[in-house]
């Protein structure tokens, strides 16, 4: 049997109806059977304040120990002005200190971006690499990940577009080949 790589997926729209999100659940459906991927909420984590963190609150502690737990790290992220959302740039934050024990630190990880607009989030993937390479997150390059017409991608019912579900699975397929390469 091959090794289960644990995913914590970081999700930057705390929308209820979130296109990413939805898209976050589909990868989750078609990841392959050595990865197991679950979405880690961020909704929750007061704005980072170092003053805080000297004695921290019980959200940045149950965030970071859920980071450092996981094998990997996938995010999923709208474009806000851009750029990354602010609630996606906090947990990073939040994640990242006390400076020296940042929780991402070696993850192997990925980005994918997905928008109403035609661009598909082009913008907020870039400056999210952009924080990862200093954070140490050997991140995929290949398939870049920029979702554009965000909602078409999903029917009436929350079914995924046939359309749309041969890239996500090439996508996830990659990211699993990823995770084995700087995991195992």
């Amino acid at each position: 049997m091959s090794q289960v790589y644990s995913v914590a997926v970081v999700v930057g729209s705390l929308r209820k109806a979130s296109f990413n999100r939805k898209v976050a659940l589909a990868l989750a459906q078609l990841a392959p059977s050595n990865l197991q991927l679950k979405i880690v909420e961020i909704g929750d984590l007061p704005l980072y304040n170092e003053d805080i963190d000297l004695d921290p609150p019980a959200a940045y502690k149950a965030f970071r120990e859920q980071i450092r737990n996981s094998d990997a790290v996938l995010f999923v992220t709208p474009e806000y002005n851009r750029s990354v959302p602010g609630v996606l740039k906090n947990a990073i934050d939040v994640g990242s200190r006390p400076y020296g024990q940042s929780a991402w630190s070696g993850k192997p990880g990925a980005v994918i971006s997905v928008s109403p607009g035609a661009v598909g989030g082009f913008g907020a993937n870039h400056h999210l690499r952009q924080s990862l390479v200093f954070l140490d997150v050997p991140c995929m390059q290949q398939p870049e990940a920029y979702i554009g017409g965000a909602a078409s991608l999903f029917d009436e019912n929350g079914k995924l577009s046939e359309k749309v579900q041969p890239f996500l699975q090439t996508f996830i397929d990659k990211y699993a080949s990823w995770v084995e390469r700087h995991k195992g």
